[in-house]
């Protein structure tokens, strides 16, 4: 657990999984084998002498305006998963979480920056045989463009005969059961949590992903979901990753992301940067770099 400090806000980090050695084949198309060495910034917190790639998989609290706001929810525990790493978990998440001092009870907000698995994991538990809301007090807030996009793709599953009960039903097992207990809200990516919080659409990995600004007496950060897997891309911005839904339009909104962060020295919390997490983007040989906190 580490916390942070943007203003009033209070951003606090808890782990699910990691750090974990990555292979750059995991995250890139392609990648050569000197991808890792040609950058030395980024040991000791973000590779390995082995050429892996030190990856984490978190969420943020952030509370701002007397709201305490999780922001993507991991992998989750008893999940059907293809990913040998991820199946059938039988973690401490929600006992980390509660000794941060956030019982899942006293959260009123999630958000989820995109309807990937690793993303909306602990929105619900298995519980008397059925999946059931994680925060029970909490609104789930869903990009209205996102859940429209994976709605409409598990529906052309169904009408192949693919439907629910396979491993990786993300949207059966931790999104359906949201909208199906009233908790859920479909706003616009640009919705406002607090005015100090907001949405930012940083479309590209998915249609509908968003990250999270935070601007507070003076000082600004953002949670970058996953328009940025790894430290790396800030050195790599083009290189072609393996899990956007559009590569061209990820690229983009990558780059005027980090040039805007190096422009105006944002904190930048990165969804899955392993710790210390945090730092700020800056202009480096025709790229830029992560200086981490």
């Amino acid at each position: 657990m580490k916390r942070w400090q943007v203003g009033r806000v209070r951003v606090t980090q808890v782990i699910e999984l990691g750090p974990m050695p990555t292979s750059p084949k995991f995250f890139f198309k392609d990648p050569p084998p000197d991808l890792v060495a040609r950058h030395g910034w980024l040991k000791p917190h973000f590779a390995n002498d082995d050429g892996k790639l030190l990856a984490s998989i978190h969420c943020f609290v952030v509370e701002s305006a007397g709201r305490r706001i999780v922001v993507d929810t991991c992998v989750g525990n008893d999940k059907k998963r293809s990913s040998p790493a991820w199946n059938a978990l039988n973690g401490p998440f929600l006992q980390h979480l509660t000794d941060a001092g956030f019982a899942p009870e006293s959260i009123d907000t999630v958000l989820c920056t995109h309807l990937h698995v690793d993303h909306v994991g602990w929105n619900t538990r298995w519980v008397g045989a059925r999946w059931v809301p994680t925060f029970a007090n909490a609104r789930y807030l869903f990009a209205r463009k996102e859940w429209e996009h994976w709605a409409a793709e598990a529906r052309a599953r169904e009408a192949a005969g693919r439907g629910g009960g396979a491993p990786d039903d993300v949207l059966g097992d931790s999104v359906r059961p949201i909208l199906d207990a009233g908790l859920a809200e479909l706003v616009d990516t640009d919705h406002r949590l607090t005015d100090e919080v907001g949405l930012e659409p940083t479309p590209g990995h998915t249609p509908g992903h968003v990250s999270v600004r935070i601007e507070s007496a003076g000082q600004r950060a953002v949670i970058t979901g996953d328009l940025m897997h790894h430290p790396i891309q800030c050195a790599e911005p083009d290189r072609l990753g393996n899990f956007d839904h559009d590569a061209e339009q990820a690229r983009a909104t990558r780059r005027y992301f980090l040039a805007c962060c190096a422009r105006d020295r944002t904190l930048v919390f990165g969804t899955h940067f392993a710790p210390p997490t945090a730092g700020h983007v800056v202009a480096a040989d025709g790229a830029w770099r992560f200086d981490a906190q």
